[in-house]
């Protein structure tokens, strides 16, 4: 499980993206993929997935 922070989450939308602590890379995140109800600058813990896109950011929760 990884660790990073909200960096921008659109909740009319769905969707927004985690930033990793450790490699400072980007996932993208869907509200599919949350467990927790999460906003911009939260801390939170997550597993990375392959998507149709790249990678994303699932069983997300916060810190």
């Amino acid at each position: 499980m990884q660790s990073g922070k909200v960096k921008f989450f659109n909740e009319s939308k769905g969707f927004g993206f985690i930033k990793d602590n450790d490699s400072d890379k980007e996932y993208f995140v869907h509200v599919t993929g949350l467990i927790d109800k999460v906003r911009e600058n939260d801390e939170v813990t997550f597993d990375v997935t392959e998507g149709r896109k790249g990678l994303n950011a699932v069983n997300v929760k916060l810190a």
